[in-house]
């Protein structure tokens, strides 16, 4: 077996439709890997299916129920689970926490990480009954440095960080492995309006070292590394894929 072969695995990926975590869905599917798609617009999911082959399962991450329905057609579909990839994220409304929004704190908590806790909880266990297996939980740089306005979200995702290193701690002894994945300034739909805006450009570029936008293939890449071979050693880590961003002094 290669260090990149996930031949004969199974993995799910949430968030799986579009940018990030469709390009995680690609990356392992064009290396052997039988993907489930999987998003809350059931329409997304069944044409994304259709396009890659995949099986879609759509399911809103914030519903318990939907999530363990999502791991249980998994499971009808092709006996069991290798890999896990917890994708799915919003950000939330935007602004310092003195004027923070409750109920979208609670919306951004439960999506961002209470959904993943739930599915780890539902799908480690699958995967450690096959001999073992990888989890990918994506965080992100918000969480590793201060914010005044994306607020809930830096937070959750400085608990996801935490959620790998203790899941890594309880499952390791039966030989499941899990990471973080933190990108930083990505190429993709949502961010191509800052991509236009040639003073945050600049400005950005000017704190990232390698002077680019990182692109979907740095992050998907990442996640293929973190649940293959090629990471056979590597858990309770926090894969930072920024481009030099989180060390540079902006010079």
């Amino acid at each position: 077996m290669g260090l990149f072969d996930l031949s004969g695995k199974v993995a799910i990926i949430t968030g799986s439709t579009r940018g990030i975590g469709l390009g995680i869905a690609q990356a392992m599917q064009s290396h052997g890997a039988q993907v489930v798609i999987s998003s809350e617009n059931a329409e997304d999911c069944m044409a994304i299916g259709q396009k890659t082959g995949a099986l879609a399962v759509p399911a809103d991450v914030s519903d318990e129920s939907q999530l363990a329905e999502l791991v249980d057609s998994t499971l009808s579909h092709f006996g069991g689970i290798d890999i896990l990839v917890c994708n799915a994220g919003v950000t939330g409304k935007p602004g310092p926490f003195s004027s923070i929004d409750m109920d979208d704190y609670d919306r951004v908590m439960a999506i961002n990480l209470r959904s993943q806790v739930k599915l780890c909880n539902l799908a480690l266990p699958h995967i450690a009954a096959r001999g073992g297996g990888a989890a990918v939980l994506i965080s992100s740089l918000s969480g590793l440095r201060g914010n005044a306005s994306i607020n809930a979200y830096a937070l959750a995702k400085a608990g996801v960080a935490q959620l790998a290193r203790n899941l890594a701690v309880e499952w390791g002894p039966k030989n499941v492995r899990v990471n973080a994945l933190s990108p930083g300034f990505i190429r993709t739909e949502l961010s191509a309006p800052l991509i236009a805006n040639e003073e945050f450009m600049a400005r950005r570029m000017q704190m990232t070292p390698l002077r680019r936008p990182g692109e979907i293939k740095d992050v998907s890449g990442a996640a293929l590394f973190l649940s293959s071979p090629a990471g056979a050693f590597v858990t309770g880590h926090n894969l930072v894929v920024d481009g030099g961003t989180i060390i540079t002094d902006g010079t």
